[in-house]
């Protein structure tokens, strides 16, 4: 299109009032004056293009507010064809007797092509779009808008009220307010005013029957008296005439009926009726295209004049293509505005306590495990590992694990993961996410191809092998583990080498007020008229340090209230909360039908009594360096005699000494239980099995 022409019509569209006030002139003046042939032709081609235009509108729509319009698009879609049929009929009156295209090529060709040259066709198929549009769809659209609109206005008094409910209650704002009941009232003003633009239909279908008839009656008496045409021929060509102008009214008339049809429960319209039209018919590219192409299509059809459509189907074209591009430009200009509000808000500095704050426990994985955790399909998956390893920590520790964060971290291998204890980092591992590894303890070799490696967890000999042959293991009896299992391993065994650690003030407070809330009356008794929470938790992380459970609260509680009165260390403290939980720790100790112990000589138990130094809270071992490697030997090499035998007995040892030996345990063999006398139950059974001497 040529560049005059195209700032001509940027020029235009840019005053849509303007525009919009020419075509209604244009309108009134085809009342009036007369109309060529050749610019009724362009006229039915605008009216047929409309009426395209608006119903694909209509279809694309996703809110009914956002064509609020219609009632207007209606009347002014109604006043052109009105127009259009007065102008046809000044036409065929004064011509008609000159033969079929006298009223220009559109009513010819309908008159001719699309009904065959007969007049019977082109009356029933006429009538038949009369009662089509009046009968059906316009009488079907009037009665749902006449409906709409009575509840509309029935319901006003009760949406009002539930705004200002809302407004009351600080559920909205002022403004909110505002917004909700503008569009209650544009609701209630677009049913109403549908329900009368209903009627525009109904008084055109009623038009054209009567133009109808008045072009045939007086248009036989004018070419029969007045310019001498024989009766037949008068006849034929003047209801071919009338029956191609009735259809290529009705055609479009009934195009917009459906389009009101589907409008029918759409309203509300804002600001200037030229704004409201051109901003709400510009929104949708793709109907101007779908226009274009309608347009395109009947330009090509033999009869029809080309020029018409081929010129609409171009200009519905260019704007469905304008339109894009400022659609395009619009999106790519939102998108960059929420770019620079996202590094805005990157910039501005994050409270220092979200700096401060730390994960207790998280789970780094590369980019190639991300399955593990987003594919559906995967089972288990390891956030449902995760979850169901917080319960299970729950039922044998009593203790809630804080949520472990799982992210992906694009600095690690892609198969790698690195597990952290409040951010440090406490183990890693490599994985093959596409295969299963096959745990071989003995290193012996098992007749499966595979990849040799190391368990991650345990460093026992494993095997990476084929997801099919995970059968063929699984007869030959042989461990095959997932890799999200291998994750969730490594984490469980990890979060119970750092439980202690992991219960921070936060996490005792909530045990002990949210969790145990049935000891709510103890708690109060005890904290913080006898001891702290601060004690409390670090008698808890004491006993989590060797692997007792914290379930019992009561009971612990209890123990921490008889102990208080006698000493205010912790560690003394933790030792009597330890007697009252022997039930419990002899079943976690029972073996069989019995606890396996190995017992201190009394030589022993001697050198560690006369080795504690200072009283009350003030005792400390202060044991000669070499008794103590010489201690430190002779547990070894008793716990390594009865390992031979597959035996993991308990150190038993007199109350006033247990913390004393534990503490020198623990830094050469961490899983070794110490116990003293008192923490055997009563009614528990014992099987010595050694002496340490």
């Amino acid at each position: 299109m040529p560049p005059a022409i195209v700032n001509l019509l940027n020029r235009f569209g840019l005053s849509r009032d303007l525009a919009l006030g020419f075509g209604v002139i244009a309108i009134i003046a085809m009342l009036i004056l007369p109309m060529p042939a050749w610019m009724l032709d362009l006229g039915l081609a605008l009216s047929i293009t409309i009426s395209v235009m608006i119903l694909m509108t209509a279809l694309f729509i996703e809110k009914p507010l956002e064509l609020s319009a219609f009632p207007t698009i209606l009347l002014i879609s109604t006043m052109l064809r009105l127009g259009l049929n007065l102008a046809s009929t000044r036409l065929i009156l004064s011509h008609g007797h000159e033969g079929p295209d006298a009223a220009g090529g559109v009513i010819g060709a309908f008159g001719e092509f699309l009904m065959g040259g007969e007049t019977v066709i082109g009356l029933t198929i006429f009538l038949i779009l009369v009662v089509i549009n009046f009968v059906v769809i316009t009488k079907g659209a009037g009665r749902i808008a006449e409906v709409a609109a009575r509840f509309s206005l029935d319901s006003m008094p009760g949406k009002q009220m539930a705004i200002d409910a809302d407004l009351s209650a600080g559920m909205i704002n002022e403004e909110q307010a505002k917004e909700r009941r503008a569009e209650v009232e544009a609701e209630s003003g677009f049913y109403g005013a549908m329900d009368g633009a209903s009627k525009f239909v109904k008084g055109d279908a009623i038009a054209a029957l009567l133009i109808t008839a008045i072009n045939i009656v007086v248009g036989l008496t004018i070419g029969v008296i007045s310019h001498g045409v024989p009766l037949a021929e008068a006849f034929r060509t003047y209801t071919v005439l009338t029956a191609g102008d009735g259809l290529v009214s009705q055609v479009p008339a009934l195009i917009v009926s459906t389009a009101a049809g589907l409008l029918v429960s759409k309203g509300g319209v804002k600001g200037k009726t030229g704004t409201a039209l051109g901003d709400q018919l510009g929104r949708y590219p793709k109907a101007f295209g779908m226009v274009s192409f309608l347009m395109g299509a009947l330009a090509l059809i033999p009869g029809l004049p080309f020029v018409p459509f081929a010129a609409f189907s171009a200009l519905s074209g260019y704007a469905a293509w304008r339109m894009s591009k400022r659609a395009a430009a619009k999106a790519a200009l939102e998108k960059a505005i929420a770019i620079q509000e996202e590094v805005k808000a990157a910039i501005v500095e994050q409270p220092i306590s979200q700096t401060l704050a730390i994960d207790a426990v998280r789970i780094e994985i590369g980019y190639a495990l991300l399955p593990i955790i987003n594919d559906d399909t995967r089972e288990p998956r390891l956030d449902d590992q995760v979850r169901a390893l917080r319960r299970q920590m729950a039922t044998d520790y009593g203790f809630v694990l804080p949520s472990v964060r799982i992210i992906d971290n694009m600095g690690l291998k892609p198969s790698e993961y690195v597990i952290s204890i409040k951010e440090t980092e406490a183990a890693r591992g490599e994985i093959k996410l596409e295969k299963l590894l096959l745990i071989n303890p003995g290193g012996a070799p098992v007749g499966l191809p595979g990849e040799a490696t190391k368990e991650p967890v345990f460093g026992l000999p494993a095997l990476w092998i084929d997801r099919e042959l995970r059968d063929e293991a699984g007869f030959r009896g042989l461990t095959v583990v997932e890799c999200g299992t291998i994750i969730t391993t490594h984490l469980t065994e990890l979060v119970k080498d750092n439980i202690a650690d992991l219960l921070s003030y936060t996490e005792t407070q909530k045990l002990l007020t949210e969790v145990h809330k049935e000891s709510e009356k103890l708690v109060a008794d005890i904290i913080p008229s006898k001891v702290s929470i601060s004690s409390v938790q670090r008698i808890l992380q004491n006993l989590l340090s060797e692997g007792i459970s914290i379930r019992d609260i009561p009971t612990i509680l209890e123990g921490i209230a008889e102990a208080a009165p006698l000493t205010a260390n912790l560690t003394q403290m933790t030792e009597h909360v330890r007697g009252r939980l022997a039930r419990q720790i002899s079943a976690q100790q029972t073996r069989g039908e019995a606890i396996p112990v190995v017992t201190l000589s009394s030589d022993w138990d001697q050198e560690f009594s006369d080795s504690i130094m200072g009283h009350g809270d003030e005792r400390q071992l202060a044991m000669a360096p070499s008794s103590l490697q010489k201690f430190i030997a002779s547990v070894r090499e008793t716990y390594d005699r009865l390992a031979v035998d597959g035996e993991i007995p308990c150190l038993l040892t007199s109350p006033s000494i247990r913390p004393f030996v534990r503490s020198i345990i623990e830094r050469v063999r961490p899983a070794t239980v110490v116990l003293s006398q008192n923490e055997i139950h009563a009614r528990a059974r014992i099987r010595a099995l050694g002496t340490i001497g």
